[in-house]
């Protein structure tokens, strides 16, 4: 008589383990965006320039070596330490990010990281992005470009030196555009 009643009542948790599955399957309903928003994500790593100027050693400094290191060695010492990068990102002339980023490592002498979502209004927008990767005033890497942000949709905003600079992957780009590479 067990048996019967053991097989019921694991029938009877497996249809109510079927159907909580079945409700967090399709409720509640999961929105992305809001229907008149678009998001921009900025993610890319990047090293600045060296903060310093390579220097000789002086004569001092060379008879303070080890023998074997001053036989054929460089004689220049270079900084190990980068510039903190400077980026800012502004839409149709209000600024949307603006952030300092620190090298990362003990002497601050590898890549500086970023990752940011920021949702904005959906439709035409002029992007700006500007990033300063050695010590002074002037950023040597801007980019503008009016873009079509449809609602929904994600952009990404990336960077490669090698290629000039900032990259903006979104399908519904028009035309003006405007770009500076490394000064």
């Amino acid at each position: 008589m067990a048996k019967p009643l053991q097989y019921i009542g694991q029938g009877l948790f497996y249809a109510l383990f079927m159907g909580v599955i079945g409700y967090f399957s399709a409720l509640p309903a999961y929105t992305h965006l809001p229907p008149d928003e678009t998001l921009i994500k900025l993610s890319f790593r990047h090293a600045g320039q060296p903060v310093g100027e390579c220097r000789d050693r002086t004569p001092e400094e060379i008879a303070k070596l080890p023998v074997y290191q001053r036989k054929g060695a460089d004689n220049k010492i270079c900084p190990r330490e980068r510039a903190d990068l400077v980026v800012e990102l502004e839409m149709d002339g209000k600024q949307l990010l603006h952030e300092v980023l620190r090298p990362t490592g003990l002497a601050h002498s590898s890549n500086a990281n970023i990752y940011r979502r920021i949702p904005v209004k959906a439709g035409v927008h002029t992007l700006k992005a500007s990033l300063k990767d050695h010590p002074g005033d002037d950023f040597n890497y801007v980019r503008e470009e009016t873009v079509n942000l449809a609602p929904g949709r994600i952009m990404v905003i990336d960077f490669k030196a090698a290629t000039g600079g900032f990259i903006f992957r979104n399908k519904n780009i028009t035309t003006n555009t405007q770009s500076e590479g490394n000064k």
